[in-house]
């Protein structure tokens, strides 16, 4: 298994969360996965993303099982099909998925820094996220 964090944000939303892509490294990893119905070997296994929020209990594994939330199901849909392009910690900008702004947004812990040091904060370079 690979875990990375992000934060997902929207308008007015912050959400931490914990994504796991299902990459068995171990016959015992493949053997259970299977069990559980991701399919019989690690390439099938590979193209599953469960992502958990931190704040709570909630966890999913297919996109659209959140039902009516926007943010929670764009973010997982686009860290399942970026995961690994995507840097642990990286913000998860579900209004620039969606083209609504131009620029993605950075970090929280990045605005945090910068405003502790009374710096400017930069334009993010990504151009994917």
């Amino acid at each position: 298994m690979i875990a990375k964090t992000f934060e997902i944000r929207d308008r007015k939303t912050f959400i931490p969360v914990l994504a796991i892509q299902l990459m068995p490294t171990c016959e015992a990893d493949r053997y259970l996965l299977s069990r559980a119905n991701y399919g019989h070997y690690g390439g099938a296994q590979s193209r599953h993303t469960i992502l958990v929020k931190l704040e709570g209990t909630r966890a999913e594994y297919d996109p659209n099982r959140w039902g009516d939330s926007r943010t929670m199901r764009t973010a997982h849909s686009f860290i399942g099909e970026h995961f690994d392009e995507l840097e642990s910690g990286m913000a998860i900008d579900v209004e620039y998925i969606l083209h609504e702004t131009e620029k993605p947004k950075i970090t929280e812990r990045l605005e945090d820094e910068f405003l502790k040091k009374g710096e400017k904060i930069p334009q993010p370079q990504q151009d994917h996220v």
